[in-house]
């Protein structure tokens, strides 16, 4: 008999685990930073998954059968919104659990493309950044991630209570953790501010502005398209009026001009990475695809 009743305790343990690991909050995010943000908030509960695979443009996904299933099936779903994920839109309106557009989020300092935005190369620019238009590349901003953390902690913690004090004690932690990283990278960036240097895609107005920093010129090429003569003479025009100066593009792919571009000028090519496509989904993640642009930035330029 007691020997039954072990192995009787022992079988409702484990329903009981099972249990748990069904009723685990599953959540998605559309793209890897948001990821990275729910990820410090989720630390030693669960790992929040991501729709975008790595190297894939928000701009212009296209999700598969698959993809759209798992919108539909989980939890929780944070996105930038329509100003970034356009492809997004259509598959949420089958979609009846919660889903997040953190642009719309109270307390997020929004910014909006100026005027002279993309005035380099306004005939090829690969996706959608005209004046006035909000600049959805909000994530790079380390006041807005506080904000998206807090959210997804609220709403983790109204979903699963029984972690909720954990949620509360890592989103603390993540906050404490970008105080120590804001003041790393003021003292990394406070050299460089100043120094020209240009981008193939304006995707960094957020960063730039929380330290002090600002591209002087946006070369925003599609990689399918080619331009013509004169548009790629009057950019090496530019950057022969610079002098030395660093040109950065995005991963995982440099613009088929870029060599030509710079060919004989004192000019460096250089990558920063908005996205961080292969930072691991740790509780420390976030922190590091920003420290590893404040560095990419300033190893170029510093080299000036």
């Amino acid at each position: 008999m007691p020997r039954l009743f072990r192995l009787f305790v022992a079988f409702t343990l484990s329903l009981l685990a099972i249990g748990s690991a069904q009723a685990e909050v599953r959540v998605l995010t559309s793209i890897k930073p948001l990821q990275l943000i729910a990820a410090a908030v989720q630390d030693g509960v669960a790992v929040p998954e991501v729709l975008l695979p790595p190297g894939a443009s928000p701009h212009n996904y296209a999700l598969r059968p698959s993809d759209v299933r798992k919108v539909q099936s989980v939890d929780l779903l944070y996105w930038i919104g329509p100003d970034m994920e356009g492809f997004l839109p259509r598959v949420l309106k089958g979609r009846s659990l919660p889903s997040v557009a953190v642009q719309d989020l109270p307390g997020m300092k929004l910014r909006h493309f100026a005027e002279d935005s993309h005035s380099h190369a306004e005939e090829a620019d690969e996706h959608d950044h005209r004046p006035g238009t909000l600049d959805a590349h909000l994530w790079l901003s380390p006041v807005n991630a506080r904000v998206i953390a807090a959210r997804i902690a609220a709403d983790l913690s109204a979903a699963d209570p029984a972690n909720a004090a954990r949620y509360q004690s890592n989103l603390k932690a993540f906050n404490e953790r970008l105080d120590a990283l804001d003041t790393r990278l003021k003292a990394r960036l406070a050299g460089i501010a100043g120094k020209p240097y240009f981008v193939f895609h304006e995707a960094f107005d957020y960063f730039e502005d929380a330290y002090g920093l600002k591209h002087t010129g946006v070369f925003s090429v599609a990689a399918e398209v080619q331009p013509g003569a004169q548009h790629v003479a009057a950019m090496r025009a530019r950057l022969q009026q610079v002098g030395k100066t660093c040109v950065f593009s995005e991963p995982p792919l440099r613009p088929r001009l870029a060599e030509t571009l710079v060919a004989g000028l004192p000019v460096k090519l250089a990558e920063l990475d908005a996205l961080g496509g292969y930072t691991p989904a740790t509780a420390q993640g976030y922190e590091q695809v920003l420290e590893k642009l404040g560095n990419d930035l300033a190893g170029c330029l510093e080299q000036l």
